[in-house]
Formats: C-alpha cells, structure tokens, sequence
C-alpha cells in the first residue's frame, strides 16, 4: 500500500515513516512549507516546526529510510488560515489555538488530498493519539498525548489517517531512532509556535494586524479594572492578556488579581481573585462532530478546556453547530477561542471553540 507521511523533521514523524516502511509499504515523506522567518528571526530557532534546518532534517531522515521526500507550498494557505485568524483572535480580546485549526485547515484537508492526488491510500503523521475501531483515542503516553488538537480533523479522517506513535512512549521512539541511525533522534522537540519567533506573539500580532488594516489603536496599552470599574493598573495591551493570567500586570496593590475579562472596545481588562475567574457555563461554537449524539440531545462527558489541563466533568447540551457546557466544578483559566474537547474516557466524542463562558448558564462573559 502506498502511505503518505507528513515529515515535520522532528524524531517523531521520522519514526512514523520508519513504521510504515518496517510494515512494507510504500512510503513518500512529504514536507509542508508552511512559513518563512525573516533573517533575524531565524537565529536560534533550531528544533521549531517548518524552519528551513528542519525541512532539511525531513529530507535527511527519508534518505536514511531509503524512501522519497518532496516538499509542498503551504505558505499562502498557512497565512490566510492559521496566521491570519490567530492575529484577529488576539485582536478581539480572545485566545486563539493556532495549532488546532493548523490540523484543521491545513494537515488534514489539503494534505489529505495531496495524498490521495499521489495516489496514496493513508496519510501517517507521527502525532500522539489513537484511531481504533473509527475512533479518535488519546494516546498510551499521556505525557504527549495530542488528541486534543485533533478533534476538529473531521470524521472523514478517521478512515484515511494513521498515528502509528499513539500505543508506544517517546523514550521508545527515540531509542529506536536511534538504533536506525536517524539523524533527528536526540533533535529537541519543538516548544514554540512556527511563526512566533521567540514566543513573542505580541510582536506577531501587532505587525500583520496592521497589514490586515486592523489597526493598532486597540493593541496600546491601557486600563487594568476591578469588578467595581475602578482603575487599578494598566496592561500592555489586549493582545497580550489572556483569561486567568496573573502575572504581567501593573496593578496597584499587594492581592493577586487575575484577569476575568477583555473588553477589545474599551481597551480595558477586568481583574478579580481566583474564585472569581473559574467558570461552570460554557458555550461552544463550530462544533466538531467525531461522535456525538444529535442535536437536542445531551450526554455526560470529560471536557478538556486546554491542552495541559484535566478534563473536568460535565454536561454537555449538543446544538446545530454549537453547544452549551455544564460543568460538575468551575474551572479556571477558560478562554474564548480556545477549544472545548469532549471525551468519554479515552475515546474523544468532539468539541468546539469556545464562544463565551459564565458562572452558570444564565450569566455568560464575552
């Protein structure tokens, strides 16, 4: 059978490949261009996804499997989709998961067809999670699990995509790596966004928010609040506060105050104490469906409300193209734009971007 690999240049795509060819398919190692670092950015950014020290590694990697690599342009379609969205996010006082809507828009619709273009059966990547049966499961390493930023690959997928890392550990990956002489096996994994050089994403948004016409007024500094509409500080701008942060604050006063609310249209932020930033009600938007009961109905689920928090029990309200989230306990740290994944056990039914919270079901927060 001929397979198509996703090749990031990390050990763990690598080691997908090398699976493939042990089982004795075909097997094309295929590499996206997603995005280009400007010269100073570049400096130091050994071991991040789609920098050009990786896509050679991919290629280094095919070659010591013996199999064919080839390189794609993503970079326009990687903007206008991952990058593009992420900046208005941020600009709209909300938190965006560029790596979620990266598998959705990107690894799993246009590789996918490239794939099948190539005359390839499967698409391989070396994520973390599980499909058994149909189902999308988290992986045997809990530690690396990814099946959080995999609901949204649509159920389709599931039939035509394999993840042969999701029963093993990365110790495992990496020592067999190793024993092949492959040459990213000790490589460090990468920790940062592709296209946030330094992990600086406020400096991102403020340069394509201004080539999107979004101007920057709204990025400026300004307002820290109390729940009473007292200034008490000020921030360094929307784009660079999220829901639940505590620190990076200029606020006045010795009590830790955590941020409960961005509000883009009065530059401002609103700050309370811990209680007063966890949240039971949740309302999801763009819902994903791998398998969820139909709409109207409801069902008991674990939900997940970032990559590395616990699952917290609930309740969850299934909608056309959205739902609502009771939790059993209030949450904290729970951020419109981030992604909502609801799991039964292991197994995950689906999930959304979160729209709106509140401290029940009646009383939600933009």
């Amino acid at each position: 059978m001929r397979v198509v690999v996703a090749m990031s240049g990390g050990v763990d795509s690598s080691m997908a490949a090398a699976r493939m060819v042990d089982e004795g398919h075909e097997v094309v190692g295929l590499t996206m261009r997603l995005y280009d670092a400007a010269p100073e950015e570049r400096r130091g950014r050994g071991g991040t996804c789609c920098s050009p020290a990786e896509v050679d590694m991919a290629r280094r990697a095919c070659a010591v499997l013996g199999i064919p690599h080839y390189t794609v342009d993503e970079r326009e379609r990687f903007e206008a989709e991952v990058i593009d969205p992420f900046v208005r996010d941020y600009v709209a006082g909300r938190t965006p998961n560029p790596c979620t809507r990266c598998n959705q828009q990107i690894k799993f619709g246009p590789l996918l067809r490239r794939a099948r273009a190539l005359g390839a059966e499967l698409l391989v990547t070396g994520h973390y999670a599980r499909i058994e049966d149909g189902a999308l499961l988290r992986a045997v390493d809990a530690s690396k699990d990814q099946s959080y930023f995999l609901f949204a690959m649509g159920r389709d997928a599931l039939e035509r995509v394999r993840f042969p890392l999701g029963g093993t550990t990365k110790e495992r990956v990496r020592a067999e790596a190793e024993a092949r002489g492959l040459p990213n096996a000790h490589a460090p994994d990468s920790q940062e966004l592709c296209f946030v050089p330094g992990g600086d994403h406020g400096v991102v948004v403020e340069r394509r928010a201004a080539a999107l016409g979004l101007g920057l007024e709204g990025l400026a500094p300004g307002p820290v609040l109390d729940e009473r509409g007292q200034e008490i500080g000020e921030h360094q701008g929307i784009h660079r506060v999220t829901i639940g942060q505590r620190r990076g604050l200029r606020i006045r006063g010795t009590d830790k105050r955590y941020v409960l609310r961005v509000l883009p249209e009065q530059r401002a932020v609103v700050v309370g104490q811990a209680d007063d930033a966890r949240v039971r009600a949740i309302e999801v938007q763009e819902l994903q469906d791998l398998d969820l009961p139909p709409p109207g109905a409801s069902m008991r689920a674990l939900v997940q409300l970032r990559h590395r928090s616990a699952p917290v029990p609930g309740v969850v309200r299934v909608g056309q193209g959205r739902a609502t989230v009771e939790l059993d306990e209030p949450a904290p740290g729970v951020a419109p734009g981030q992604a909502a994944v609801f799991y039964d056990g292991d197994r995950v039914r689906g999930g959304g971007w979160i729209r709106s919270t509140g401290s029940s079901a009646g009383h939600e927060n933009p």
